[in-house]
């Protein structure tokens, strides 16, 4: 592993880092199961006086891949669903049609919560509203789970 160092070394940088981040975040919340907290944790371990920085290009690059999620859904709106008819598949669309944008506020959850966007787009609701609590969601999130690992890891 030792010819891995060189590599994180470079993208931990400060002039890669936060791009290196907002890619990571933006692929992390789309339906791939990819993680952005570790490329986080480590660019703010290397360069602490980024904080607030990343802590923003991290929501806005993981915000931007909710709303990709959001489209997603919004144009598969017409592939018809072969689970569409399930009991527990319309007592969640019934609970995200009464929560209407709200219910992005979960968009940080794992597991549920990328998919949840994807939803919010096929049942064509509000984009602006879901996207601004899409962003609300994670950003808390980033802020608390970074802030966690520090505390636990200072050094």
């Amino acid at each position: 592993m030792d010819w891995l160092d060189p590599i994180l070394a470079l993208l931990a940088l400060p002039r890669f880092g936060l791009s290196t981040l907002f890619v990571a975040a933006f692929v992390s919340a789309t339906l791939l199961p990819v993680g952005s907290e570790a490329v986080l944790y480590g660019l703010l371990r290397l360069n602490p006086e980024l904080f607030w920085s990343a802590m923003f290009v991290a929501t806005a690059g993981n915000t931007l891949g909710g709303a990709v999620d959001w489209w997603m859904g919004y144009c598969a709106h017409q592939v018809v669903d072969k689970y569409g008819h399930s009991r527990s598949h319309v007592k969640a669309i019934e609970w995200l049609e009464r929560l209407g944008p709200k219910a992005c506020l979960l968009s940080w959850l794992p597991l549920v919560g990328d998919p949840l966007c994807a939803v919010a787009g096929w049942l064509r609701l509000s984009f602006w509203p879901c996207v601004g609590y899409m962003l609300i969601g994670k950003f808390l999130r980033y802020l608390t789970m970074t802030a966690a690992l520090l505390y636990v890891w200072p050094n």
